[in-house]
Parts: structure tokens; sequence; C-alpha cells
């Protein structure tokens, strides 16, 4: 295969890679067989809310590369250098969009009042369907994060 044929499959293997879950039923590696924390609680509010895309670089990395080896195709001499910088800036700025575009999602704010009185918003993917007046787990690792379950 081509290295200009490979560009389209580096660049959603390397964006796909930087895309974590958020998931209240997805764990990471690190998190799997670690203890966390629970508390119990009723939830007061659940609300739809949009999570931002991450914006770690690799997509414009990823994007300048493709834009370069692209642009360096175009004409010769000097024209071939003038098409490789630009190629190399558009394709950082699409890069980058591209990356925060497919890593967003749709989350839900879960708002639930715990047994003790507190009361906690915890933001996660919207794959679990929660009810205001459901009782539900509250669970914390040990590096902070925060998920709610039932």
């Amino acid at each position: 295969m081509k290295a200009i044929q490979m560009i389209p499959v580096l660049v959603i293997a390397a964006l796909l890679a930087g895309c974590a879950s958020q998931s209240g039923q997805v764990y990471t590696r690190d998190e799997a067989q670690q203890a966390h924390t629970v508390q119990m609680g009723t939830v007061e509010q659940v609300k739809p809310v949009q999570v931002e895309g991450t914006k770690s670089g690799v997509g414009a990395v990823v994007g300048a590369v493709a834009g370069g080896v692209l642009g360096s195709t175009i004409g010769g001499g000097d024209g071939a250098k003038i098409a490789t910088v630009g190629g190399a800036l558009g394709g950082a700025v699409a890069g980058h969009m591209v990356e925060e575009k497919i890593s967003d999602y749709n989350g839900i704010e879960i708002t639930v009042k715990l047994d003790d009185g507190s009361v906690m918003a915890v933001v996660q993917k919207d794959d679990v369907v929660f009810f205001v007046g459901e009782r539900v787990r509250v669970l914390t690792g040990r590096d902070g994060t925060i998920r709610v379950s039932k």
C-alpha cells in the first residue's frame, strides 16, 4: 500500500486511540480489579448534556503530516514547497477539528442526594437510563473517577 493511501488509515487509528470512554458501564484496564468507594443515594435530577471532544494535539499532528505529504505531491520546485507548507497548515487545522468532533459525545448530568444528606452531580455518557427517585450507587475510584450505577 502506498504511503498516501495509508494516511486516512493512520489518521483514523490515531484519533480513535485517543478516545476514552466516560461511560458508567465501561471501566478502563486500570480501574478493573480495584476497590471503589460506594455511596448510596437517590436521583434528584437527570439532564442531557454535550461533552466536548478531546484536544490532545494528536489530530493536529496527524493532520499536519498528512497534509504535508499530500501537499508535497503537488507541483515541483518552489511550488511543491509552498504546497507542502500549506498542506501541513491546513491539515493541522482540519486534524484538530476532526479529533474534537469524533471524540465528543452525548452525556447526562445526574444529580444524586446521598444518604448522608450531601448532594453531588456526576456527568457521564448517556448509556444508562436513570429516573428521578431511583436508588443508585455512586462509585468513586482510587484515582477520583466518579460514576453512577444502578
